[in-house]
């Protein structure tokens, strides 16, 4: 793969970097929905030297039902400063699972202007397994100042998006897997309905990987998503169960070469609790 620090590096790539001064390493590692979130005692056990712990439902809108929704400028910028994080720095974030949440980690550091952030391909299983070392040691932190420019195109609320679904002016992409987005299996959160956005296509987001949890070269993504009939043509809107795996596919996305793309950060833990909103089911 083509290392690119605003998209995703290879564990090769981290590995030469490793020791540079502004370089900074976040986990990004979250349980997913219905199972307990371990990720922090597992943090604390084992990381990539230096890296900090990102809490994504720490990092996030404390005032709303909604899990782990996008944190007003402020409280990011006050947490992302307590990390040692900020501006001049290049950021490197991976996750535990390969590729699972760490490109909503990603996402919302463009979303607040922030450029100089890659994903790690691959994740901790891909740099444990090419030999790279681990340690439990807590880094030391300095705070930096970060400059936030937030990027409000880049996220939808449920309005933008039940418009969007009417006028059939944008692509939105489900990256549940098909069952989910079928309405054939139950959803992991408690009294959701069943199905999918009306007009949506669905790319599962382990769609875009490779059996080792690297993400597919730029030219198989854009295959993935012509195969299931997304319209490369339109602004796209990607969803999921709560906004984080749609980030894989803004990630993805933006691999090869799309960047008219934004997320739905509600996502369908909002849609599928609206009674007033209309689902579909069955294939797109």
């Amino acid at each position: 793969m083509a290392d690119d620090p605003k998209t995703l590096v290879s564990t090769d790539w981290l590995a030469a970097h490793l020791k540079d001064p502004d370089l900074r390493i976040l986990d990004a590692s979250m349980s997913p929905a219905g199972t307990e979130n371990t990720a922090g005692l597992e943090y604390q056990e084992r990381h990539i030297p230096g890296a900090r712990y990102f809490d994504i439902d720490d990092v996030s809108d404390g005032r709303s039902d909604l899990p782990h929704m996008v944190p007003p400028v402020e409280k990011f910028m006050s947490r992302l400063r307590a990390m040692g994080v900020g501006d001049g720095h290049q950021v490197v974030i991976y996750d535990s699972a390969g590729l699972f949440s760490a490109a909503r980690v990603w996402w919302l550091f463009k979303l607040m202007g922030q450029n100089n952030v890659a994903v790690l391909d691959g994740g901790l299983p891909k740099w444990i397994q090419d030999g790279h070392p681990t340690d439990d040691l807590s880094p030391i932190i300095r705070d930096r100042h970060m400059t936030v420019r937030r990027q409000n195109q880049m996220v939808r609320d449920v309005t933008q998006v039940s418009h969007a679904a009417k006028l059939g002016d944008h692509e939105i992409i489900d990256a549940r897997a098909a069952a989910r987005f079928r309405g054939e299996a139950d959803e992991p959160r408690a009294g959701l309905r069943a199905g999918h956005i009306p007009g949506s296509k669905n790319v599962p987001y382990t769609s875009a990987l490779n059996k080792d949890g690297t993400m597919k070269s730029p030219d198989a993504l854009r295959q993935v998503f012509e195969a299931a009939g997304v319209d490369l043509s339109k602004p796209a809107i990607t969803s999921c169960g709560s906004g984080v795996t749609a980030a894989v596919l803004c990630l993805a996305m933006e691999r090869f070469g799309k960047t008219d793309h934004s997320l739905y950060d509600g996502s369908w833990a909002e849609w599928g609790a609206f009674p007033t909103l209309p689902v579909a089911t069955g294939e797109a």
